[in-house]
């Protein structure tokens, strides 16, 4: 039993006339009456009342119906579901998300535009330190990540930097310094650091860290936070001064204040990352909105 045989008695029963089921169908009469016969012969027992007025469908034609429509809507389903797989607008997609990027508005706007783009697309996303990021993406685990740079990792994957933010200064709001427009890094040299840890963004983290300890700020004064942005809840009980992504200057806490760093040099990048082998296609559609 073949599916067109299926599709050709279902025409011939909704339409309870050989010759309109065949110009639904597009073929003659001739061959569609030999096809439901052969269809008969291979069931064993008569499907169609056959009478001088037109014909009916018997007992075991209407069972046979329901079933063969459910077969035909599981073999379209199972289709489209492929050739949508094929074409990367279904299916799904797994994203990683950097910890420090969830407050980055492109890439939000760019998902957002995504799952517009694509409704049928199931997007699966995980947020992990860097480091646990690239080696998922490695391994497969994921089909791609937006990750914060630099990051000497992620060196092994094609990377599309789409957005560039600046570092700030995040002070408790009754600091000295918090009213200020700009403040220099050597201000604030006798302050505690609150830092995140190194496997967070290691070769952000080092970026920081040289920078801070070039203005005379020194390790021990140092204050590890779980992650940047327990970073900032730190900040705002008083335990020290962090240097956060400008991003996250839309955090709404009245007991924290941020400023800009003077002579700014302090500035990170926010990519798409992914494999440089085989990507899907989803990935080659996320790819083709970044380049937009």
């Amino acid at each position: 039993m073949e599916l067109r045989h299926l599709r050709y008695f279902i025409a011939v029963a909704e339409t309870l006339h050989f010759t309109r089921a065949a110009e639904v169908l597009g073929i003659s009469q001739p061959p569609l009456s030999q096809q439901i016969q052969r269809l008969e012969h291979e069931i064993g027992t008569p499907l169609l009342k056959r009478q001088t007025r037109g014909i009916e469908l018997t007992e075991a034609g209407r069972a046979f119906l329901n079933d063969a429509s459910e077969i035909v809507k599981l073999a379209d389903h199972a289709l489209e579901r492929a050739r949508g797989m094929a074409r990367g607008i279904s299916g799904q997609i797994s994203l990683g998300f950097a910890s420090s990027v969830a407050f980055g508005a492109p890439v939000f706007d760019l998902i957002y535009r995504f799952k517009t783009r694509y409704p049928a697309m199931e997007l699966i996303a995980r947020e992990e330190n860097m480091a646990l990021l690239m080696q998922d993406l490695h391994d497969g685990l994921l089909d791609a990540a937006f990750i914060r740079l630099p990051c000497e990792s992620s060196k092994a994957f094609n990377l599309k930097v789409i957005a560039t933010e600046r570092m700030m200064i995040a002070l408790p709001a009754g600091h000295p310094c918090s009213h200020l427009p700009t403040v220099s890094l050597t201000q604030l040299v006798d302050e505690t650091l609150i830092m995140f840890p190194r496997e967070v963004a290691p070769s952000l983290y080092e970026l920081i860290v040289s920078t801070c300890i070039r203005a005379g700020f020194t390790t021990t004064r140092f204050l590890q936070a779980p992650q940047i942005m327990s970073s900032l809840g730190m900040v705002g009980s008083g335990c020290g001064i962090a240097l956060v992504p400008e991003s996250m200057c839309c955090v709404n806490n009245p007991h924290i204040m941020f400023c800009e760093i003077d002579n700014n040099t302090l500035f990170t990048d926010i990519a798409f990352a992914w494999r440089r082998s085989n990507p899907s296609r989803a990935v080659m559609h996320l790819l083709s909105l970044i380049n937009q």
